[in-house]
């Protein structure tokens, strides 16, 4: 049981100073007391509180008192402060410790990582590690420091001591994929043990890895060598049908919708509606509560011819886009063994860099999205409809081909130019 204080008056400079040396303690409510000890080279203030579970008091020192200094020290009213937080603190990781294992930078990590390879291998139908694993275990896992530090302990220095450690040679969009990687695995934890973490805790992790704070623009523009003009996209699609056909359709249909290999690689053949000229793109599994569903494309007439071949004679359910598989029948022989699925960008590489080579360009195939996007903007259509084709937000569009928007907004201007003078008309 907590013990009967007799105490001190220790509220003001003046009466600290006609107490003796030793301890004096006042309380701040009924467990936690407020200690002033008086030594002969200044004092200190403490703080003990009643801890329930060891049916025991608890002591630490918070801080030096201002008898002297006032600067770099703390009065009354302001130890106060400092020591209830101090016992909070020491509360909150005591109810942490008691509920579970202990949240540390590394259980966040590795929690969240294995979710995120979970997710990543039941899309892919096989057993594969996701992009964030990889940028985590070079630039987080390898830093035992920063992953032995408790959650409820983690504040914005440490962040900041993380982030200003990064590999200075790395580009901005570089850091910025890292920091938000880091700060997804902290905030799913947060969402699952917010009873366990501190209330200020989302404050942290959002001011800690602000990639603003230190130089990072938060998103990047189309890089401008990466928007093909439509004949140079007509050269890629005609490139790609010459290295293989299966490769070809992939292509013209990437080039066709502006949509993400992942979105193409999970359509049906049923989603290529040719009687309604159209095609059904799953929407992207970006981001968080993402509502399953389709978005409506209709497609020129040589798009459809193409896939209405591509699919004849074909099962409603399978896979639309699908290649060879082959086998090695010999040293460096190999054969074609059976037809699968599309299941990673990464298939896509070798052709890829055959085709760029061939047509002489260097872009990366997301030019494809890239070009498709910045046609409808010059096009004179909405921003609202380009994103919603492209399945994504007015917000992002705005940011990344803002250039073009103005290039298009500028044309459409033009054409509301009239003669203002008679003698013009």
């Amino acid at each position: 049981m907590p013990r009967t204080l007799v105490e001190s008056p220790i509220t003001t400079r003046a009466s600290r100073a006609v107490l003796g040396k030793g301890l004096h303690w006042r309380g701040i409510d009924r467990q936690i007391h407020l200690g002033y000890r008086k030594g002969k080279r200044g004092s200190v203030w403490l703080v003990r509180w009643f801890a329930e579970q060891d049916q025991a008091y608890r002591q630490v020192e918070i801080g030096i008192a201002d008898d002297t200094v006032s600067e770099g020290t703390l009065d009354f009213s302001q130890a106060v402060k400092v020591a209830t937080a101090a016992v909070e603190k020491a509360r909150r990781k005591r109810a942490a410790d008691a509920s579970g294992p202990v949240l540390t930078v590394r259980l966040a990590v590795e929690t969240y990582l294995a979710a995120r390879n979970a997710r990543q291998s039941e899309r892919e139908g096989r057993e594969v590690k996701s992009d964030a694993n990889s940028t985590l275990s070079r630039h987080v896992r390898n830093d035992e420091h920063f992953l032995s530090i408790r959650l409820d302990e983690l504040n914005e220095g440490d962040l900041e001591a993380w982030r200003n450690a990064l590999d200075p040679t790395l580009k901005g969009t570089t850091k910025r994929r890292i920091m938000n990687d880091l700060k997804a695995a902290l905030n799913a934890t947060l969402r699952r043990e917010r009873r366990r973490l501190p209330s200020d805790f989302g404050d942290t992790i959002l001011l800690g890895l602000d990639v603003e704070a230190i130089g990072i623009e938060p998103t990047e523009v189309a890089r401008e060598n990466q928007i093909l003009d439509n004949e140079t996209v007509r050269a890629v699609i005609n490139m790609a049908f010459e290295i293989d056909e299966d490769f070809g359709l992939l292509v013209l249909v990437l080039a066709a919708t502006g949509a993400r290999f992942s979105q193409l690689k999970r359509m049906k053949v049923c989603d290529a509606q040719i009687s309604l000229r159209r095609m059904l793109v799953p929407r992207s599994r970006k981001g968080r509560n993402k509502v399953a569903g389709f978005t409506p494309l209709r497609i020129g007439e040589d798009v459809l011819a193409a896939v209405g071949d591509a699919i004849r004679g074909r099962a409603p359910t399978e896979p639309l886009f699908c290649r060879w598989r082959h086998v090695q029948i010999g040293p460096g022989v190999w054969e074609r063994d059976r037809r699968g699925a599309w299941t990673s960008s990464s298939e896509m590489i070798r052709s890829w860099t055959i085709l760029c080579e061939a047509v002489g360009i260097n872009v990366v195939p997301y030019a494809l999205r890239h070009s498709s996007i910045v046609r409808g903007i010059a096009a004179g259509l909405p921003v609202r409809l380009v994103a919603a084709m492209h399945d994504t937000s007015v917000a992002m569009i705005e940011r990344h081909y803002s250039r073009w928007i103005a290039d298009g907004l500028e044309e459409l201007g033009a054409e509301a130019i009239v003669p203002l003078l008679s003698h013009a008309a």
